[in-house]
């Protein structure tokens, strides 16, 4: 059964969600990829204010394609997430509760998820085109020169995710792994 949930997810949500859990998710999220995550933690690191509050926040790692006519926006695919695991701790830190994207996340995030209290959702990687159907507004709130990869806020509905890694440090690729392989060994061994 899918969970239904509303930004902004609070730490208290965030712990609430378990490894494996299918979400669909509304309200406000923001976009970064990895330049804008550069900025974002310099400007931290000099003590300046964010052009996004970073309290319970969601980045969604995208670099969206341009909306056709008639669209908020155009494909919206994930991106692969490690290459944020260098500031997603400093964000995590700050307030940020929430992350979308895919692949596989560093320790030092996952320390920081524990500590704090955030949660690494999934989305489905080459389903871009479908998953732009679920954001229903998107504008440029920093960062135009990036293009693609300009921090956007989304307003999304029902964007379809899985909990990879929760708040606990429970992990959906190894976890997931282990059924698998478990379930296999029951197989051979009837």
């Amino acid at each position: 059964m899918e969970k239904r949930i509303q930004t902004p997810i609070t730490r208290q949500m965030a712990r609430s969600l378990k490894s494996g859990d299918a979400v669909l998710l509304s309200g406000v999220i923001y976009t970064a990829r990895d330049a804008a995550h550069k900025r974002l933690c310099e400007l931290a690191a000099q003590g300046k204010p964010l052009p996004v509050g970073m309290e319970n926040a969601t980045i969604y790692f995208v670099g969206p394609t341009p909306a056709k006519p008639g669209q908020a926006i155009g494909s919206a695919g994930p991106t692969t997430s490690y290459r944020m695991d260098a500031y997603s701790p400093t964000l995590i830190a700050m307030g940020q509760t929430g992350m979308i994207g895919k692949g596989k996340r560093g320790p030092e995030v996952v320390a920081a998820m524990k500590k704090y209290g955030a949660v690494y959702f999934g989305a489905i990687g080459g389903a871009g085109a479908l998953l732009s159907r679920c954001i229903v507004k998107s504008e440029i709130v920093a960062y135009e020169d990036l293009g693609a990869e300009a921090i956007r806020r989304l307003d999304v509905r029902d964007l379809p995710l899985t909990v990879i890694i929760d708040s606990e440090g429970s992990n959906l690729y190894e976890t997931g792994r282990a059924d698998y392989l478990a379930s296999q060994q029951q197989g051979l061994d009837k």
